[in-house]
């Protein structure tokens, strides 16, 4: 199996300067390769604590060239930017590292950064269709071109021009169940982080399959799945950390998309399962919601966070797993033994696990 190390950059309550989480995040990154992780991948937020990296692709091309790593992005939230600049960043990226890639692309879901790059939040599933169609013809044929409602682009090359296909190697990540068939109608693959229940994450599985099938003759690529994963020697200290640390982190989510508090996704088209959330935090309470999380989460012995991967990689069929390990104000001292832990005894056993291919790989099957 692919075994993948993700960085996300949190700083929570400003309780570090940011310049201290960069060098520390950036020098657990460059000590992935040796520690046998296969690829690198960080996410796009902006504005605030939360993640504090606004440019995935330009921080991955620093990334390919300082490693052999595969890298990638978790995700490239298409609404908003350029649609052509961000074809020629994918490509400029993808040619310099000899197609070592692996292209995640989304739509975003706070009202923070929608407001701050002026973009009206109740145009972001169909903006994100329609540049993702862009990019992923763009990527294919070498030229943009297109005439729809929000972009009406002229043809013109990418140059310097795509050397590889990203077929196999671009997936979206969809949590609202209606996005699952509309990823499958534009027939790239899934992102997973566990964050609903099992038996209803299959019943998404089930929509997206049933879609690909109506759009396309081939089987979709194999999804991939991140996830918070905390991993100690003492199953006792696993749990009670895991849930300290992870249940924080639901509250560094809760702040950012404004879960709970002031109602963002009422009534914007588009998002009524995220409204949902916020309901289902006035249930649970934000303790209660924090843990179901938590609950989901790879965390324990190292025995214990295979047997979690496992039950994933059963019920969904991942080809690959990459974690972060680094989160929620997390001691640095803390983030390393947790790492390292996980790259002496869990990840060497991931990687003998028979899966399909990823990346560039993938795409020439």
């Amino acid at each position: 199996m692919h075994v993948g190390y993700s960085v996300a950059f949190q700083n929570p309550e400003n309780a570090l300067t940011d310049k201290e989480v960069w060098d520390q995040e950036m020098r657990m990154v460059e000590e992935a390769e040796d520690l046998g992780f296969d690829s690198v991948w960080t996410v796009e937020h902006h504005f605030t604590d939360y993640t504090m990296c606004p440019d995935p692709l330009q921080l991955l091309t620093w990334v390919a060239s300082r490693t052999n790593l595969m890298v990638g992005t978790g995700v490239v939230v298409l609404p908003w930017h350029d649609p052509v600049r961000v074809a020629e960043q994918i490509t400029l990226l993808d040619n310099l590292s000899g197609g070592r890639l692996i292209l995640g692309v989304g739509r975003g879901i706070a009202r923070v950064e929608y407001e701050g790059f002026r973009v009206p939040m109740d145009t972001s599933r169909e903006r994100f269709l329609e540049y993702a169609r862009m990019i992923i013809d763009g990527l294919e044929n070498g030229y943009m071109e297109h005439d729809g409602e929000f972009v009406q682009q002229p043809r013109r090359d990418l140059r310097p021009a795509p050397q590889h296909s990203f077929k196999g190697r671009t997936y979206a990540a969809a949590v609202s169940p209606e996005g699952m068939p509309l990823m499958a109608q534009l027939g790239i693959g899934l992102l997973v982080i566990p964050q609903k229940p099992w038996d209803v994450v299959e019943e998404d599985f089930a929509a997206y399959n049933k879609e690909w099938k109506l759009h396309h003759d081939f089987a979709p690529p194999p999804p991939l799945s991140g996830g918070f994963c905390f991993v100690d020697s003492n199953s006792g200290r696993a749990e009670d950390k895991a849930l300290e640390h992870m249940c924080n982190y639901y509250g560094t989510v809760m702040k950012h998309y404004e879960f709970g508090s002031k109602r963002p996704h009422e009534g914007v088209k588009g998002y009524e399962f995220y409204e949902g959330i916020s309901k289902y935090i006035d249930r649970h309470g934000g303790s209660g919601a924090a843990e179901d999380f938590a609950r989901l989460m790879p965390f324990g012995t190292p025995d214990q966070v295979l047997e979690k991967i496992q039950f994933i990689r059963d019920k969904i069929g991942i080809a690959a797993f990459f974690p972060n390990l680094s989160f929620a104000g997390m001691s640095y001292s803390e983030a390393r033994r947790n790492r390292d832990l996980f790259a002496k005894e869990v990840l060497p056993v991931l990687k003998e696990w028979d899966s399909p291919p990823v990346g560039l790989a993938a795409s020439n099957v």
